[in-house]
């Protein structure tokens, strides 16, 4: 599977996570028109979410390792909910019409998205482990 084609399934794996989020988390809101311009947004917020996780949840993984194993893990719930309050801070700072109101739906949206996008993922894989 080319790479292109992993990461244009990963992004999309985000985005149908991110559009679960919006319609079962209370805080969650992504406030464009049309359907085609929600689809759009969610896109882009998809593409800040994976940019964010990517350059930012490594570091913070580095620097606070004391705190992961000190907390057995669960500081990074927390982590992932600040991440996506800033997902959702970054998005409103472009304009893009996608809001996290709070730590709280932040928090339950961190948790949601993984969720599905673990089970997306097992669904559809986005490379091949066969050999």
């Amino acid at each position: 599977m080319s790479n292109a084609l992993a990461l244009t399934i990963r992004v999309i794996v985000i985005a149908v996570s991110l559009w679960v989020a919006t319609l079962i988390v209370p805080g969650i809101d992504n406030t464009a028109g049309t359907s085609s311009s929600r689809a759009g947004t969610l896109v882009v917020v998809a593409l800040i979410f994976g940019l964010i996780n990517a350059v930012l949840k490594p570091l913070i993984k580095v620097v606070g390792c004391p705190f992961y194993v000190l907390t057995l893990g669960l500081i990074g719930l927390v982590v992932n909910a600040l991440l996506f309050m800033l997902v959702g801070y970054i998005a409103e700072g472009l304009g893009v019409p996608f809001r996290v109101e709070g730590f709280g739906a932040a928090f339950v949206g961190a948790i949601v998205v993984a969720v599905v996008g673990f089970v997306l993922h097992f669904l559809i894989p986005d490379r091949l482990d066969h050999r």
